[in-house]
């Protein structure tokens, strides 16, 4: 696909709602979510910095933001979008931005994160300056670099990783300057349905993904499969969730969480038969709609576990 020219790609537009388009507000629960999570599980054991907990909140949305614009822009430079593709925030081939200010846009995001990161390691530990680097590099290379992780079928394990685990250990060890293994066996539910957003992303792309030399899990296992396997992605997460509580990780409480199962279920059912990325829109939006749910739904609970 070739690249639109200065010619062919439409009028700028300086639109708020274009550059709130260009960080894609719908994935950004996979930024707060997490840090939610991490410090209701730390009030259980300290009182909470909340001056902390917003920076370790805004750092992560940043990051999140710079991906999603670093994501924009190399599909363009790579030929991937086009004013006709489904789903994508579409700065550059719908609303007209420069390539180039997104790029800019999304270092600026970076460096934002930057600053804010050196406040939270003078306030905890600089051990975290080389997570937060790692997280930011993964942030780049999940679509910049020669090798995209996006375009590989470990965009589902690197996303779930560096968005679910790593976001709630280190919102968690910012408070109470410790690591325990509990507080990784409930990052895992939240991994996969962070794994689950970018894997309900590929599904509605697979096609196109194909044509383009992409080689996301989607593509290696199937339509049929990729759609088999988010639902066990789904279960898994909820049976995950129910373990914790048997074995006394979590209070039943966090049983609320599963009030979320509706909306897994809808996401599921709303990708069995589609092949069209328009109509699979609505279950990627409760896709992602499930990760915030479940991941609310939980925190709530193990605050009431607090208050109680």
């Amino acid at each position: 696909m070739q690249l639109l020219t200065m010619d062919q790609r439409p009028p700028a537009r300086r639109d708020w709602r274009v550059f709130w388009r260009l960080t894609r507000p719908h994935t950004l629960t996979a930024a707060f979510v997490p840090v939610c999570v991490g410090t209701v599980l730390a009030l259980g054991d300290t009182s909470v910095d909340w001056l902390l907990f917003a920076a370790m909140l805004l750092a992560s949305l940043l990051i999140q933001a710079a991906t999603n614009m670093f994501n924009e822009y190399y599909d363009y430079k790579r030929g991937l979008d086009s004013p006709e593709s489904v789903g994508i925030g579409g700065a550059i081939v719908r609303d007209g931005l420069k390539p180039k200010t997104v790029l800019a846009l999304a270092f600026g995001c970076l460096g934002v994160a930057m600053l804010i990161g050196v406040y939270i390691c003078m306030e905890s530990s600089w051990w975290l300056a080389a997570v937060g680097t790692i997280c930011m590099a993964a942030g780049y290379f999940y679509t910049g670099g020669p090798f995209p992780i996006a375009y590989t079928p470990f965009g589902e394990l690197a996303a779930g990783f560096f968005m679910g685990c790593l976001i709630i250990l280190i919102s968690y060890f910012i408070q109470t300057g410790a690591i325990h293994a509990d507080v990784v066996y409930v990052s895992i539910p939240l991994a996969i349905f962070v794994g689950a957003i970018l894997l309900a992303n590929n599904i509605r792309d697979l096609e196109g993904d194909r044509e383009k030399g992409r080689k996301t899990l989607a593509i290696l296992v199937g339509r049929v499969w990729a759609v088999r396997l988010l639902a066990l992605m789904f279960v898994a997460a909820f049976l995950w969730t129910v373990g914790l509580v048997i074995i006394g990780t979590v209070p039943p409480w966090a049983l609320l969480a599963l009030v979320s199962v509706r909306k897994a279920v809808a996401a599921t059912r709303g990708f069995i038969g589609k092949v069209k990325p328009l109509e699979m829109m609505p279950a990627m939006k409760a896709t992602a709609e499930t990760n915030t749910q479940f991941g609310f739904l939980l925190a709530i609970g193990l605050l009431i576990s607090h208050w109680l």
